[in-house]
């Protein structure tokens, strides 16, 4: 978990930083202070508050895809997502 931008001196949260901890927030690993500072800058913020609920959709819906959804896609399809992903992943 990276805790970087809560050691600023700063209480402000910027965007920047909200995206660098978001996934540590929906999976509760935030300590109670942090959290609340994070809570409060999406509240504020309509662009984090947007990032965060696509977050969740997008959890959300991937949570449920089957094999048979990934069997379903069209060869070239599959084929761009798989090589996308290992680009990502450095594979």
């Amino acid at each position: 978990m990276t805790l970087r931008w809560f050691r600023r001196r700063s209480p402000d949260l910027v965007c920047i930083e909200f995206v660098e901890v978001v996934t540590d927030y929906l999976e509760g690993e935030l300590p109670a202070r942090q959290r609340a500072r994070f809570e409060q800058h999406f509240g504020a913020c309509p662009h984090c508050s947007r990032y965060l609920e696509q977050l969740r959709r997008t959890i959300d819906l991937t949570g449920r895809l089957t094999t048979d959804d990934v069997d379903a896609l069209p060869p070239d399809t599959r084929s761009d997502l798989l090589a996308a992903f290992r680009g990502y992943q450095g594979v």
